[in-house]
């Protein structure tokens, strides 16, 4: 379905999987490419925790896409990060008003959030015997996270295979494409069937809102997540956007 070039096999993968968008097309994107390939979602007392109750319906969504991605996919893990809800002050963590912070930042960055996320998958992969890692940061189309950059992402990689002693390869297949190429990208795996489960069945929304339902998903529709979501859906209707 997918006409990937740079399949992997023989080779396992581990998927940081929210349950929104961008990472519900990382899985999509790693299944096929990887022979087997396992989920990771943390509960972290997000406010957007319906993110993680989408997980299991994109999982089996999936799966009945394709055959060949029934078959490679793997055992699903989640992980309690209570403690990182515990000390954050967010506005992805506490009942606050979405606005810029000092510094030009949101207040819905979790600082250490993707640092810890993919440290906790490294050692989850690490007992599994799985080396890649596959998580949807992005730095072309996003809230300006520092933990989402490529640099932050690269040198993660360098501090987690000298820490395990291990070679881990972290997956960005999401680092340079916007929300409009996400979406096509979507397309280019699993056609409209993939982007139908990835839009109806997703979360992105920051308030947790799944009562309104737009031609782009379900959400509030004025939250960063879904000004990002909803533009991008815009200018790929509209053509000329390619994974």
């Amino acid at each position: 379905m997918s006409g990937v070039t740079d399949a992997r096999p023989d080779e396992a993968a581990l998927v940081l999987f929210s349950g929104g968008q961008d990472s519900a097309t990382c899985l999509a994107w790693a299944l096929a490419r990887f022979a087997r390939v396992e989920t990771l979602g943390f509960d972290y007392g997000q406010r957007h925790a319906v993110e993680l109750a989408c997980r299991a319906g994109l999982r089996d969504g999936m799966a009945r896409l394709d055959a060949g991605w029934a078959t490679r996919l793997g055992a699903d893990h989640t992980l309690d990060l209570a403690v990182l809800g515990e000390v954050s002050d967010t506005a992805l963590t506490r009942e606050a008003e979405i606005a810029f912070a000092e510094g030009g930042l949101p207040n819905t960055f979790v600082p250490g959030r993707n640092l810890l996320f993919m440290t906790f998958a490294a050692t989850l992969a690490y007992r599994r015997g799985i080396r890649h890692l596959v998580g949807g940061m992005c730095e072309t189309d996003y809230s300006g996270y520092p933990d989402c950059r490529d640099d932050t992402l690269k040198a993660l990689q360098v501090a987690l295979n000298l820490g395990m002693d291990r070679r881990f390869v972290l997956h960005t297949p999401l680092m340079w494409r916007d929300k409009a190429q996400t979406w096509a990208l979507a397309e280019a795996l699993g056609g409209p069937r993939l982007v139908e489960l990835i839009r109806d069945g997703s979360h992105s929304c920051y308030l947790g809102d799944r009562t309104h339902r737009h031609d782009w998903g379900y959400g509030c529709g004025s939250c960063p997540a879904c000004d990002l979501r909803s533009a991008g859906w815009r200018r790929w209707v509209g053509g000329a956007v390619t994974a």
